[in-house]
């Protein structure tokens, strides 16, 4: 039967509350570090030259982006708001079938990041409460990679810790779904597609013979 294999060799998944747990406590992690790190670099180098952390390399330097990655769709902001507040739902829809621990960790990331960047479409400048531009606010960004050595596109794009474990996220989301680990779990091997392909064409050819 489809889906009895699960991680680790047994027949079902994880127990939720637990993975649960682990998926807001991840989330809560990533949330702080990017409110806190956003706050440091802010008060210490808002309007300053950038902090060299290692020549060529790293460093840091405040930004603020009313776009998305790359600076891509710079007077879509409002958009993009809105975009982030559907994956927040759509994580916290899709964890009430959690049962996998790698699930757990891929959408406690995702949500951390998209929380961390929706906070600041929602209340920093332009944005916040009351005003005309409310959730159009600019995403701060500071660190920046290789600064310099992308002559085509100027520079590699500044990003911060939401942007770092979205991506995080996404990676791994793309190797769980490669190796078809489901989020309650369980792990669809090709015998078991094969198998269920041929169940539906089977039904498939029964109705029209009924239907005929």
């Amino acid at each position: 039967m489809r889906g009895l294999q699960a991680e680790g060799g047994t027949p079902v998944g994880r127990p939720r509350g637990r993975l649960l747990a682990i998926l807001t406590a991840l989330a809560v992690v990533v949330y702080a570090a990017d409110l806190i790190s956003k706050t440091i670099v802010l008060r210490t180098l808002e309007g300053k030259a950038p902090l060299v952390v290692i020549q060529d390399v790293l460093q840091f330097r405040v930004i603020f982006n009313s776009g998305a990655a790359f600076s891509i769709g710079t007077g879509m902001t409002f958009v993009f708001t809105f975009i982030a507040a559907g994956v927040v739902v759509a994580i916290m829809r899709t964890a009430r079938k959690l049962r996998s621990l790698p699930w757990a960790i891929t959408l406690g990331l995702l949500l951390g990041g998209a929380l961390g960047n929706l906070t600041d479409r929602l209340l920093r400048y332009p944005s916040g409460f009351g005003r005309s531009s409310q959730f159009q606010g600019h995403v701060v960004d500071f660190v920046e990679v290789l600064p310099g050595h992308f002559p085509v596109i100027d520079y590699f794009p500044v990003f911060n810790v939401a942007d770092s474990a979205i991506v995080c996220g996404g990676i791994l989301a793309v190797l769980l779904a490669w190796r078809n680990v489901q989020i309650d779990g369980t792990v669809e091997t090709p015998e078991d597609t094969a198998k269920d392909d041929g169940e539906n064409t089977a039904k498939d050819g029964a109705k029209e013979a009924q239907d005929g």
